[in-house]
């Protein structure tokens, strides 16, 4: 059997604020020309006008990711800062109303925002997505099942959207709620075969529902453009370094369970009823509340569960060349996720004796600052 070669490609969204009021501005037309002229094709507009989509090139190893997307983020500050604008790297932003805000004229939009209604226009939301390269359909088709049970991990490990127009929604990934109104969302369903998967695409293809499966917005799905599987359930990382380390576990889970069906052996596939539950567990609650381990029939602590997975990785890790990223999950977990530190951000606003609005500011200043942080 062929080695894949576990290539790595990031796609980041972000929006853009305004330095002095720090509520989400336009992308003005200047800015992006600039961004692509620095960048050119790995930065484009998105569905939003407010928002960025950053794309790092086919990447050999986590280190090239490291440099590239680093590149990216920087050069897209450089030239917010020149519009008096910064961009944020967090699934929602913590005060603006949707309703405000305008979409993109663009074919492509144009077409979702007739074709969808008024479920897209609250599509205010930015995600991170990672690609790892794989050698064949039938391999994508195989791991796809498999590597389900791992997604609601990486969600709760991502988690950076707890506000939705000022407040506090009591959950740590707010973002999949607004996402998961969209048809054809979710975790992917069982699939036995690249054959079988094909044959579903085509059915709505032919119906003149969809034109290609890049209309199918699985939490995990074959890409369509490239040899990939798409993992599409995270939360997109105010900080670089954690959505390195979440890439990197997303690149061990892959080789993990490639080394597995090398040995004619595989990960067992839970039905989406109970991978559903830990989902909504970590949309519900990050990294504070523990999945079930449904081998041992008992909702575990993460950090017990990230300790056996690391456990589980370290050949990967060590394969790939990403040991000290997968370690990296670590301090997302003693450090919390974005979501817990926003609303500490909050919580110590309102302790001095701030406002609601100031409150919202200051969380908003904090994800600036965040952005930053790692460049």
């Amino acid at each position: 059997m062929k080695t894949p070669d576990f290539t790595l490609g990031i796609e980041e969204e972000y929006l853009l604020v305004d330095l002095d009021t720090l509520a989400l501005v336009e992308v003005p037309d200047a800015l992006m020309e600039d961004c692509k002229a620095a960048l050119a094709d790995q930065v484009s507009p998105e569905y939003l006008q407010c928002q960025i989509e950053v794309g790092t090139g086919v990447c050999a190893d986590i280190g090239a990711a490291r440099d590239d997307l680093r590149h990216l983020r920087a050069t897209i500050a450089d030239c917010a800062a020149k519009y008096n604008a910064a961009p944020i790297a967090a699934s929602c932003h913590p005060f603006a109303d949707w309703k405000q805000q305008h979409h993109t004229d663009k074919e492509r939009y144009n077409q979702l925002r007739q074709d969808l209604g008024g479920v897209v226009r609250r599509m205010l939301i930015c995600g991170m997505h990672v690609h790892v390269g794989l050698n064949d359909d039938a391999l994508r088709a195989d791991l796809l099942g498999q590597m389900s049970y791992f997604l609601p991990h990486l969600l709760a490990l991502s988690t950076s959207s707890p506000f939705w127009q000022g407040e506090d929604t009591g959950l740590a990934s707010y973002r999949l709620t607004v996402f998961d109104n969209l048809p054809r969302t979710g975790l992917p369903p069982n699939i036995d075969s690249w054959d079988e998967y094909q044959r579903s695409v085509d059915a709505l293809v032919d119906l003149g529902l969809i034109e290609d499966s890049t209309k199918i917005w699985w939490d995990l799905r074959p890409s369509h453009r490239f040899p990939t599987l798409e993992t599409r359930i995270c939360d997109v990382s105010p900080r670089l370094e954690d959505t390195l380390a979440l890439a990197a576990v997303n690149q061990c889970l892959l080789r993990m369970l490639w080394r597995l069906r090398t040995r004619n052996q595989r990960w067992r596939r839970y039905d989406q009823f109970l991978i559903s539950e830990n989902r909504w567990r970590a949309q519900r609650y990050g990294i504070d509340e523990g999945l079930i381990d449904f081998g041992r029939g008992e909702i575990v602590p993460m950090a017990e569960l990230i300790e056996e997975l690391i456990d589980i990785l370290e050949e990967d890790a060590a394969a790939l060349n990403c040991a000290s990223e997968l370690d990296h999950v670590r301090t997302i977990l003693s450090r919390g996720t974005s979501s817990t530190r926003q609303r500490a951000v909050r919580a110590a606003s309102e302790a001095a004796g701030a406002d609601h609005e100031a409150q919202m500011r200051a969380v908003v200043s904090h994800l600036i600052e965040e952005y930053r942080a790692d460049l």
